[in-house]
């Protein structure tokens, strides 16, 4: 007799499936019902018969497995679950018999032919549905799907049956027959199946984490496409596992920073629940590669096939409360941690997600509370936090921005361990040298995600932007045009604006008391599809600084059309990097060249979880005297008492003079000392002064140091100006960089100090000049000839001016008569 075997009811089949199924043809015959083989026949009890029924067996089992569903109903009305809808009597040949009652909601249920409220929630307590749970495709689906498509698995509703099973007391006792002893509310028998298996026909042990490795290197090394079907249980989307091994992972210099994310079929992991007589199938796509018993696995801990390794990778789990602590006070700390197994296998803390958005693109989708650095997915904490960890060794990877050193280590949970703390030791306390650091460009999260991810960040400062993107605008909800602080006031959310125009540029406003409209203009993907050009990046900026706001050109400079007008008339405070590469540093060393001060500001454009916030963020000095609050630090920001970091921590000085300042010497110049320290938690290898663009000073370390130090003395004979920076080899040299979805390189970089020569600190460069010009006339073009905008006469427009175009070239027409009065008094 084979393991699970359908009794064939069709001599008393009373139903035609039409009927059955409101005219719909209806599969009769061989099927199979979660996983189990049934001969599916359709046999009603009522509502006018009632006759009990008499099938014989002549075999035996350990279970009993009968398909069944509920006609009629009355839960709806009012009445109790439990009502006895039938007996079955299960009978013995040697002429004992074992009788079960089958009640409404205990081992049978109606199924709704539509969702409603009221029926949800209704399944049957010792029932299952015909069907298993069951994962959404993974990389395809209907667009309302979208948010539901997030949560991975769905419950499976009963289709045609509900199945119930009856465990045998006396399973080698052979059974006659299964007498149906019928009530008064009608129900359906569509099948029986016997068990000749002790286990339990449904399945009671939860899923269980499984290794897969292919042996086949072919195979192996290709793209991920793995897929695991289990014919009686469920299995997970399956993941790739990294190939470095734990004590790689464990000394790796970015440690608490990701990894490389692992994109190959092997080694892989899939959590799987199973019967142990079902089968476990692994694909690379279409190509099955191995084929295993489950319950081999259990029982060995191990199945091999040529092709494939299939093992269990845990062997036991507690649950345990977690705390991390500062090292020197003993509190707990927020910051974001990592669990994993040595083998690579992700133990998040509950609450939080092993894998983010199915390890697929996360733009405006699932942020806030978790990221994502490469392979690694880290869960934002206050400090605690709970969860499962396997017993045995597991490894930790926790971090809190750039002034905490990292804790990537080994630890050990023993059998029965229910708490863990772990320790965090400070590196540097720059708010205690006056240093307060803020991320000035940050999109898509709540206020309050923004707090817990600032704080696990180590981020005084957030600057969340509303903005518009298309059809799609963002963050309405948590404007407040003010600052909101914890009770402590050392961490701070503002949610101002970005305003975008896919030519002219886009312009951060911080902030803001009032939104500034329209926030985005033009078309696609600012703004609606469509659109015309409403309004300029000027005009927005002097929107802001009537509110006493500040205006900062973001990602510096693209999108290039406007900035030289905001930079000519003195519109802009700052301007920002969000990533480390030629272009933006050439065009700021351009305009300082030319005589514009502008401090330089760090963001990280956060559109997605895997950007942590702060990845680049600004640190700005505020004198002990003044406190931190949002308005000083945006005080200090224009004066450009700032440096950027992606991880080292600066200090800079020109003869004491600190950035941000102007140093003054006589006619005739002089020599000054530069002093420079750089300290970081990730290994850096050079640290340079730049004067006008060009390296003067430098000091390297070819295997990478977490401290550089640099003095110098320069001679300077003109009015100039001096920044420090340090990074990788070379600075722009290749190197170790983050693993966010920019592969953001590791620097830090100051604002300017200036250094004026016999009077007022002046510069002037006719090749600026001329770069700004060319750059004012191509925007002045772009409006006469190509940017879409309604007539006058037929609107009135947000400005209330008469002549649409003359307020959109105005800003233009100033910035180009500020660059000839710039050049020629110089």
């Amino acid at each position: 007799m084979a393991d699970y075997t359908p009794l064939d009811l069709t001599r008393w089949s009373n139903l035609l499936p039409q009927a059955f199924s409101g005219g719909k043809l209806e599969p009769l015959g061989p099927q199979t019902l979660r996983g189990l083989p049934f001969n599916v026949s359709l046999i009603q009890f009522g509502p006018a018969d009632f006759r009990p029924l008499e099938i014989p067996i002549s075999a035996r089992a350990h279970w009993v497995i009968v398909a069944h569903r509920l006609l009629e109903s009355h839960l709806q009305a009012g009445e109790p679950p439990g009502r006895l809808i039938a007996s079955y009597r299960f009978c013995f040949t040697d002429g004992q018999a074992e009788t079960v009652p089958i009640r409404e909601r205990f081992e049978i249920a109606i199924i709704p032919t539509t969702w409603s409220l009221e029926y949800w929630g209704q399944m049957p307590f010792l029932a299952v549905p015909d069907r298993f749970d069951y994962l959404f495709a993974r990389e395809a689906g209907r667009w309302e799907h979208t948010g539901i498509r997030q949560i991975e698995a769905m419950q499976a509703s009963a289709d045609r049956f509900f199945l119930w099973a009856w465990a045998n007391p006396y399973p080698n006792r052979e059974l006659s027959a299964i007498r149906i002893e019928p009530q008064d509310r009608a129900f359906l028998i569509g099948g029986v199946t016997l068990s000749t298996l002790a286990e339990d026909p449904f399945g009671r042990e939860p899923r269980r984490p499984v290794k897969i490795t292919l042996t086949e290197e072919e195979v192996a090394d290709l793209r991920f496409d793995l897929v695991v079907e289990v014919d009686r249980g469920t299995a997970t989307y399956p993941y790739p596992l990294p190939r470095q091994d734990a004590a790689a992972f464990l000394n790796d210099a970015l440690r608490g920073w990701g990894q490389p994310y692992a994109n190959h079929n092997s080694p892989a992991y899939t959590e799987i629940a199973a019967l142990p007589s079902a089968t476990v199938a692994v694909k690379s796509g279409e190509q099955e590669l191995a084929r295993v018993r489950w319950g081999d696995v259990l029982d060995k801990g191990m199945a091999q096939t040529p092709a494939a390794r299939i093992e269990l990778a845990e062997h036991g789990k507690n649950w345990v409360h977690v705390t991390v602590v500062d090292d020197e006070t003993g509190q707990p700390l927020p910051c974001r941690i990592h669990f994993r197994s040595p083998d690579g296998i992700p133990y998040q803390p509950h609450g939080h997600h092993d894998h983010l958005l199915s390890d697929m693109g996360t733009w405006h989708i699932d942020l806030g509370g978790d990221l994502r650095l490469g392979h690694v997915t880290y869960a934002y904490i206050d400090g605690r936090c709970q969860g499962w960890l396997p017993t045995g060794d597991v490894l930790v990877d926790v971090a809190r921005g750039f002034e905490y050193e990292p804790l990537r280590s080994h630890v050990t949970i023993q059998p029965g361990q229910r708490e863990l703390t772990l320790r965090l030791r400070r590196r540097a306390d720059l708010n205690a040298e006056g240093w307060y650091s803020g991320d000035t460009h940050v999109h898509f999260l709540s206020t309050h995600g923004a707090h817990l991810e600032a704080q696990g960040e180590g981020l005084n400062v957030i600057n969340l932007l509303q903005s518009q993107w298309g059809h799609l605008f963002t963050s309405t909800e948590e404007f407040v045009g003010r600052p909101v602080s914890t009770p402590d006031g050392r961490t701070i959310v503002y949610t101002s604006q970005e305003n975008r125009q896919h030519m002219l540029g886009h312009l951060t406003l911080l902030g803001l008391k009032q939104p500034v409209m329209p926030w985005c203009s033009d078309g696609p993907d600012e703004a609606e599809l469509g659109g015309g050009l409403e309004t300029t990046l000027s005009h927005w900026a002097d929107a802001c600084h009537a509110q006493g706001g500040m205006v900062v050109i973001p990602h510096m400079p693209v999108p290039n059309g406007e900035p030289a007008a905001l930079i000519a008339t003195g519109r802009a405070d700052a301007v920002e990097f969000v990533i480390q590469a030629d272009y933006p540093h050439l065009e700021y060393y351009r305009y300082l060249n030319g005589g514009y001060r502008l401090p330089l500001v760090g963001g990280t454009d956060k559109m997605t979880a895997d950007v942590p916030a702060g990845l680049y963020r600004t640190y700005v000095f505020i004198p002990a005297e003044e406190g931190f609050d949002y308005e000083t630090w945006c005080r200090y920001l224009r004066q450009g008492r700032t440096f950027i970091s992606s991880g080292p921590l600066l200090r800079f000085s020109v003869e004491g003079a600190r950035i941000g300042d102007t140093l003054h010497l006589p006619g005739n110049g002089g020599t000054v000392e530069v002093e420079a320290e750089a300290r970081s938690i990730f290994p850096i290898h050079t640290l340079q002064i730049v004067q006008e663009g060009r390296v003067v000073a430098v000091t390297e370390e070819p295997n990478g140091a977490d401290r550089l130090t640099l003095k110098a003395r320069l001679t300077i004979d003109h009015h100039t100006w001096l920044a420090a920076r340090a990074g990788g080899p070379g600075y722009f040299g290749p190197g170790r960089v983050h693993f966010d979805t920019w592969g953001r390189p590791i620097m830090a970089h100051t604002s300017p100090i200036y250094i004026a020569v016999g009077g007022e600190w002046w510069m002037a460069s006719q090749e600026t000049a001329q770069y700004m010009l060319t750059l004012l006339e191509g925007g002045l073009e772009y409006i006469r000839q190509r940017a879409p905008f309604v007539a006058d006469g037929s609107v009135s427009h947000h400005h209330g001016e008469a002549d649409h175009r003359a307020y959109l070239e105005r800003p233009f027409h100033e910035a180009i008569a500020a660059v000839h009065r710039h050049l020629h008094r110089r």
